[in-house]
């Protein structure tokens, strides 16, 4: 964005009082001035224009050119009251553009293990206060659980309470193996009647359960109303493979030797058979010209004299 000192203050004087405006957009060069005390004559590039902050202040705005800095800017505050002769500049500062390079968002660490980034060998303990974690020693919420523990004597110490089970449930629900996703949408089967459906224990195993089938969402955890195409029930569909044809066996072919004097006889009858078969006829003479014979023929007879 670059042009004139005037084009860039044109859209915005008319928010200065106008004892101000010219003030305002007369201060380029102080501006620039100030920009060149702070980083050198060499870092500032073109001017790009002035915009408009509050009724007492400006901001001139010159490319920078600094290493690592492309499309950042130099932005110079001038301020100036109502009756003043000159600005004053308030603070040089320098600032991302429309198409700077900027780092990413920053991400605090405890937060930046996403799922998937568990590699064999990595340690990840959850937080101290994980919401998704209750005493195991107190009642888990869900009743089976707490009923199969009181029962065997034994507990763990963390169990998932109902918070950390509903956001399981959430998750499954919602992701690549619940009822709205691509593969479930296209087919009318369920997995709640699949014979390779293995429901879960607990409360969760009303809604959900394990795929058993290798050839589809093998030990992935799947809800009752998602659906594939490798269901039990899925039939085969007509007319499917090779066509059925005999075998051929050449273990059931009778193979037998020729007589010694049978090859002779066969000899003999062909021979009988091309003679009792008619001549072919001859093809007639070509005419006598230089063109059709290189020689003349036997059966002409020799030009005599004329008599005297």
């Amino acid at each position: 964005m670059t042009g004139s000192t005037e084009e860039s203050a044109a859209a915005t004087v008319a928010e200065w009082p106008d004892e101000l405006a010219a003030v305002f957009t007369g201060a380029v060069d102080q501006a620039r001035a100030a920009v060149e005390e702070f980083s050198g004559p060499d870092a500032v590039g073109d001017y790009l224009g002035v915009t408009y902050e509050d009724p007492n202040a400006a901001t001139h705005r010159f490319l920078a050119h600094l290493p690592g800095y492309q499309g950042w800017q130099w932005a110079a505050v001038v301020a100036a009251y109502p009756g003043a002769e000159h600005a004053t500049i308030s603070e040089v500062v320098l600032i991302p553009g429309p198409t700077a390079l900027l780092a990413p968002e920053w991400v605090p660490w405890q937060q930046r293990v996403r799922p998937g980034d568990l590699s064999p060998g990595d340690l990840l303990a959850p937080a101290a206060d994980d919401p998704r974690l209750v005493p195991g020693h107190t009642a888990s919420g869900d009743p089976q659980v707490d009923e199969t523990a009181a029962e065997f004597g034994f507990g763990r110490r963390w169990v998932m309470g109902p918070w950390g089970r509903s956001e399981a449930a959430e998750r499954w629900q919602t992701g690549n193996y619940g009822p709205d996703s691509a593969m479930a949408r296209s087919t009318k089967r369920m997995c709640r009647d699949c014979g390779f459906f293995l429901p879960l224990a607990g409360s969760l195993g009303a809604m959900f359960g394990v795929c058993g089938n290798e050839l589809s969402a093998d030990g992935h955890v799947v809800a009752k109303h998602y659906g594939c195409g490798a269901h039990s029930d899925t039939p085969a569909p007509a007319g499917s493979g090779s066509p059925t044809y005999e075998p051929y066996d050449d273990g059931v072919l009778d193979v037998m030797e020729t007589p010694p004097g049978s090859q002779a006889e066969s000899v003999e009858t062909q021979a009988e058979a091309s003679e009792s078969s008619p001549e072919p006829p001859e093809p007639p003479e070509p005419p006598d010209t230089p063109e059709s014979s290189a020689e003349p023929a036997e059966s002409q007879p020799e030009p005599t004299e004329p008599p005297d």
